[in-house]
């Protein structure tokens, strides 16, 4: 007789695997031992692997001196059709919800493993709440990061105690350099997403949503390796199927949205994307088998739409994300997901933004959004045309932020030239509204 048994998380590595049982005893007796057997090889070891909603809870109390419950604020201007509302994650401790796995992960070690010290690697978020947790215990750190990685989050992590080894390449890279430091110097490995305890820290999140918003239809949350999404969404669907649970992808970094398409995991040769802290070229074994269980649909967003984002949230909410932070609100902004007429709660994952980077996305996302506008006119070069532009584009209630003038292009005429305008707009219908009224004015538009 052979019985074939399908574990989730059966093994150390966390992958599906089949077992194999060979039996010659009398078919009653054989029946019994097959049973004892399953129960006390398999299916206690089981339940103690695998995250439950006990665990959930027990590291919901085991946070409560460690991380602080992050509000929820309605968000009505960033969808009118449906209520919006933002769980701020990018107020949590470290600005980033990462903290919740880390901490209680660093709780669980037993003493041995708590001596050797921790290794982590990160593109910024995992590596604060690792060094902020084990700082709190007394514990060495040492986390990876790959050198593209904000500067702030990079001394940010400095700031709570851990030792940076900064890796060429991207998350991966860093992930692949921090198991070779752990086999070689005996650290022990926190994984920032792949892991029981990990995503029991996170699932904390979804205790959160319920309590505060208990009517609650949609939950959209950012996937990277699938950590977040992973303890969410079991935490909500355990306590309420009802409720939704989509995914968010940045267009540039889709591993899990492949995964899950073509059921099975698989690793992208590049990632790129504004949404450094998503950047993940393949998803977790654990995480793709929660995802594929617990989560109804997932999207992805372009590097603009995040932007716009980012910029809707900088300005109708007052709150500063990061990329990966704002992709829940992209999907909702641009009607990925269908959330019409729904109580839907935007998981802003992280706020830590490096200065330089925003100002480069507020920049694109006034021009997405249709704020800013750079204008083009073919001009006869005599005095007066420039006056004439002037008293358009004011009395239409535009702003001229700067003007290039261009002579003797090889494209125009012998006494033409180029009016190059940036103008600050309303939206695009505005930007429509000056382009119409300089054309009827006999001004051509290139």
């Amino acid at each position: 007789m052979t019985i074939t048994m399908k574990l989730l998380n059966g093994n150390k590595y966390g992958g599906i695997f089949s077992h194999h049982i060979f039996f010659c005893f009398p078919i009653a007796f054989h029946c019994f031992s097959v049973l004892q057997y399953v129960k006390s090889h398999f299916i206690v070891k089981e339940v103690i692997s695998m995250v439950t909603l006990d665990k959930i809870y027990h590291a919901s109390f085991v946070l409560k001196d460690i991380i602080r419950k992050t509000d929820m604020i309605y968000a009505p201007k960033i969808r009118t059709d449906c209520e919006v509302y933002l769980k701020t994650e990018n107020l949590q401790v470290t600005g980033s919800f990462k903290v919740r796995g880390a901490a209680y992960k660093i709780s669980q070690l037993s003493a041995e493993d708590k001596a050797k010290g921790v290794i982590a690697c990160s593109a910024g978020n995992h590596a604060q709440g690792v060094a902020l947790a084990a700082t709190k215990n007394g514990i060495k750190s040492l986390i990876c990061l790959p050198d593209g990685a904000p500067i702030s989050k990079v001394e940010a992590t400095k700031s709570y105690g851990a030792d940076i080894c900064l890796v060429e390449g991207v998350y991966d890279d860093a992930y692949n350099k921090a198991l070779q430091l752990r086999d070689e110097k005996g650290y022990t490995f926190v994984h920032p997403f792949d892991d029981d305890d990990v995503i029991a820290g996170q699932g904390t999140i979804g205790l959160e949503i319920l309590d505060q918003l208990a009517d609650v239809d949609a939950v959209v949350v950012p996937i990277g390796g699938g950590g977040l999404i992973s303890g969410v969404s079991f935490a909500i669907k355990a306590l309420n199927p009802n409720v939704k649970v989509y995914g968010v992808q940045a267009k540039g970094a889709p591993s899990m949205y492949n995964s899950i398409k073509d059921d099975k995991i698989e690793r992208l040769d590049n990632v790129s994307t504004i949404a450094d802290g998503i950047a993940v070229k393949e998803p977790g074994e654990n995480t793709f088998e929660y995802v594929k269980k617990y989560v109804d649909e997932i999207v992805t967003v372009s590097d603009d739409e995040i932007a716009t984002a980012i910029l809707a949230l900088i300005e109708q909410q007052k709150l500063v994300t990061e990329g990966a932070g704002a992709v829940s609100v992209a999907a909702v902004m641009f009607n990925k997901i269908d959330v019409k007429g729904k109580k839907v709660v935007c998981l802003v994952s992280g706020g830590n933004i490096d200065v330089t980077i925003l100002s480069r996305v507020i920049k694109r996302g006034l021009l997405t959004s249709g704020r800013t506008y750079s204008l083009t006119i073919e001009l006869v070069d005599k005095p007066g045309q420039l006056k004439g532009v002037s008293n358009i584009i004011a009395d239409l209630g535009g702003n001229v932020i700067s003007i290039h003038h261009e002579r003797a292009s090889e494209n125009s005429e012998i006494n033409g030239c180029y009016l190059r305008i940036l103008l600050e707009t309303r939206n695009f219908e505005h930007i429509e509204m000056i382009r119409n009224e300089l054309t009827s004015q006999g001004y051509k538009l290139v």
